[in-house]
């Protein structure tokens, strides 16, 4: 007998009700191996630096890459990228070579636009112990737009020469190289090509110029504290950065610190003619290091195919001879990034204007990496010399925050939580001075050399306390300061620097008088990228 319909409308449904289970655990196979998918995606791409991929293979190694990986559409011509467009790139690098970039965001601008940052290393996940960090930061004012391609450039010549190229290879073996193609990519999105002059795009989305953010050493800096400047503080208090530059554009040179003097006069650009007059009244505002920061804003203009000319960029324009200048001889400004760096944290910075157009157009781009390539990668190479060690007590365990300096140069600068220590310095002798909360203090002589850093290991010992000593009785005030006390104040070097450093403290008198202590710790050091 032929099935009716309604037995088989029955037979239909109860199929149906066992298909649906099966459905349902496919469609969640199917989902779960999506997830999957997209999260292994993302470690590959790049990682904030809280998370990095534990399995990363700590080593180069040609079979981890493939250029084949980047999609034409991402493949870095000679054009202005716009943030969407630095972000697709940055995370394609990151891809395609995975055991030589590490991509990571520091933080969010005002209209919460990330921070990136792309270490180029042989060891970009893993710090290895007495390798230095260094780094380039590009377009904190956000219509000078030559260096963050510049920086782009880099990050692809870099990658791509590891393989073939020895000094490369050297390089990227031995350095840990941070670079942020823009500090600024608010002011980036609304700037407009081909304008050389002209604020539209400078300052971040709230009106800020992010070069006069920072806390200063000669003048107290009232200025409201930008998100932009605030992860740049948090990221150089966490990374202990050797050397550093920042790229700018409007002029053609290389400057150093300080950018600021005791004579500044506080918010001159509100003042009518005030920044004129100040331009041409302005005098060098050295440093202890001054020897250095020529030293290095020489490599950079020397290796440019024109800077060393300093030739100006118009007719009664700016002249620098070399092409380097000290910045507060250029025009002095308060709050600025490259003073801070040094000042705070101990690194090495200089600013390097790099076209006398701010934002020129596109197609002269290849010009300006063609005069700009050897003197980025050369400069890289300087925080291979001076000294450079450990820091350990007498069971050879590392001393965290010790703080040091070199005699004769007030700037201080402290140990990482492994005891690390570097200091760029040219050929001499020196005497470097340690201490730590509970040690002995320690000075030792050393020679630098031209040919290569020179390795000073130093071993603190445990203070015993003064023969004289003896427990506070409860209850009574305060005692005076014992001998032991005044001599264990008097053994303490003083610096100018370290995280704790106050405002506007400069005295009036120059260098001479640039004395403060430093703090015993940093704070917060990473536990990846420091």
């Amino acid at each position: 007998m032929e099935p009716s319909n309604e037995d088989v409308e029955d037979d239909k449904r109860r199929c149906w009700c066992r298909m649906k289970p099966a459905m349902w655990y496919l469609m969640m196979l199917v989902v779960g191996f999506f997830y999957i998918y997209l999260t292994a995606i993302q470690y590959i791409r790049g990682q904030v630096v809280h998370d990095p991929p534990s399995s990363y293979q700590p080593q180069y190694d040609p079979q981890y890459y493939d250029e084949n990986l980047i999609n034409p559409a991402n493949a870095l011509d000679f054009e202005y990228h716009d943030y969407a467009k630095i972000t697709d790139y940055l995370r394609s690098m990151s891809a395609t070579y995975p055991n030589l970039t590490a991509l990571y965001s520091i933080g969010k601008t005002v209209q919460g636009r990330d921070l990136w940052v792309m270490v180029v290393s042989a060891s970009p996940y893993h710090h290895i112990l007495g390798q230095p960090n260094v780094k380039y930061v590009a377009n904190m004012h956000g219509n000078e737009a030559v260096g963050r391609e510049m920086l782009l450039h880099l990050i692809e010549y870099l990658t791509k020469s590891y393989s073939t190229d020895d000094h490369t290879r050297w390089l990227l073996d031995n350095t840990r190289i941070h670079i942020m193609p823009s500090m600024n990519p608010d002011g980036f999105e609304v700037a407009k090509e081909g304008v050389c002059r002209g604020g539209q795009g400078r300052y971040n989305s709230r009106g800020f110029d992010l070069n006069r953010n920072f806390p200063d050493y000669f003048k107290q800096n009232t200025k409201r504290n930008q998100p932009e400047t605030e992860a740049v503080k948090q990221w150089v208090s966490k990374i202990q950065f050797v050397l550093s530059a920042n790229l700018h554009g409007g002029a053609l040179v290389a400057s150093y610190p300080f950018d600021n003097s005791p004579n500044t006069i506080k918010d001159c650009n509100l003042k009518p003619l005030c920044a004129v007059f100040q331009q041409f009244t302005s005098t060098p505002s050295l440093t202890p290091d001054e020897d250095v920061f020529r030293h290095i804003a020489g490599v950079y203009s020397f290796n440019h195919a024109t800077m060393h000319l300093g030739l100006p960029c118009k007719p009664g324009a700016h002249s620098f001879s070399n092409g380097t200048t000290n910045g507060a001889a250029w025009y002095p400004l308060t709050g600025g990034m490259q003073d801070y760096n040094y000042v705070w944290h101990g690194c090495m910075d200089i600013t390097i204007e790099l076209s006398c157009c701010k934002y020129p157009t596109a197609d002269q781009l290849p010009k300006f990496w063609q005069d700009n390539k050897k003197a980025l990668v050369r400069y890289l190479a300087e925080v291979h010399r001076g000294v450079r060690g450990f820091v350990k007590d007498e069971h050879d365990r590392p001393v965290e925050g010790a703080s040091i300096k070199i005699r004769g140069r007030d700037v201080g600068f402290q140990t990482t939580k492994y005891g690390e220590y570097w200091r760029v310095l040219l050929p001499g002798r020196y005497t470097i001075e340690v201490y730590a909360e509970g040690f002995d203090p320690r000075e030792e002589d050393f020679t630098v050399v031209e040919t290569n850093p020179t390795l000073l290991n130093l071993t603190l010992y445990r203070a015993s306390p003064p023969p004289d000593a003896q427990p506070s009785a409860p209850h009574q005030h305060p005692a005076q300061p014992t001998a032991g006390d005044r001599h264990e104040q008097q053994r303490r070097p003083a610096y100018v620097g370290g995280p704790n450093q106050q405002q506007g403290s400069a005295p009036q008198g120059g260098i001479s008088g640039f004395l403060s202590s430093i703090s015993s710790q940093l704070s917060n050091v990473f536990n990846i990228f420091g």
